[in-house]
């Protein structure tokens, strides 16, 4: 199958070993994968600033550079779930209707298409799992609290494939963690304090690192780790699954 890799710009620019990660995987897992060179953002920060009409410009880029392939993949829930509900390009309306229906998140689509059943890593650590507001409430990753229903985990159904690795789930499993794109510059004493509370329950736990599915949010909470001088490390699920045994 022929997949296309989504690199958001944020990952793009501060955390590059996570698309490099994801590349790997994908490529150990059996995909032919290539990378549009000239992909740009998304327009997500537009449209959460209340200005998607002037996203156009990154609407008609992105479908330029992701269409005629089978699947697009993005170590990114919130850039994934955009696209899925925002993509629009007036002038290729079907092409873009085709991508919205084909761009997964990354452990979304090894577990539901790509069926993984076996991940070749090893990761001797303790890790704490944050579960993303966009990847668990909108795109199905993973079950909610507040739901009478079985409880399911794509991401910790991969993690439990990773040898010697360590799982410990928080209390609170699903709680924000207070990024919310720009929710953390807007209220940011709110999202401070949100991402507090999250990194506390992790260092109960003991944890070495904290991992997730959205770079994003782990960035919000290593910013606090740092500053506290907190000895937990963040890290993308990528990494994790890309490890080497």
């Amino acid at each position: 199958m022929k997949v296309a890799l989504f690199i958001p710009c944020y990952i793009d620019q501060f955390y590059p070993n996570v698309g490099i990660a994801s590349l790997q995987l994908l490529e150990k897992l059996g995909c032919d994968v290539s990378f549009p060179l000239e992909q740009t953002c998304c327009g997500q920060p537009m449209a959460n600033s209340g200005f998607a009409s002037l996203s156009k410009g990154c609407d008609a880029n992105f479908v330029k550079n992701f269409r005629g392939f089978d699947y697009i993949v993005a170590p990114s829930g919130s850039c994934v779930l955009h696209v899925k509900e925002h993509l629009h390009d007036d002038k290729n309306p079907l092409e873009a209707e085709k991508i919205r229906n084909s761009v997964y998140e990354l452990t979304e689509f090894l577990t539901d298409i790509l069926k993984v059943k076996n991940i070749n890593a090893r990761f001797p650590f303790k890790v704490g799992l944050h579960n993303s507001c966009h990847g668990q409430r909108m795109l199905n990753l993973s079950s909610m609290s507040e739901r009478v229903l079985p409880a399911f985990s794509k991401p910790q159904d991969l993690l439990n494939m990773v040898q010697d690795i360590q799982l410990i789930k928080p209390k609170r499993n699903d709680e924000c963690c207070g990024f919310g794109g720009t929710f953390c510059v807007f209220e940011e004493a709110v999202s401070v304090k949100m991402g507090k509370d999250r990194i506390s329950e992790h260092q109960a736990n003991d944890v070495d690192y904290i991992t997730g599915v959205d770079s994003s949010c782990l960035m919000h909470l290593e910013g606090i780790l740092n500053r506290q001088g907190n000895k937990i490390k963040t890290i993308h699920i990528a990494e994790i699954l890309n490890s080497s045994l």
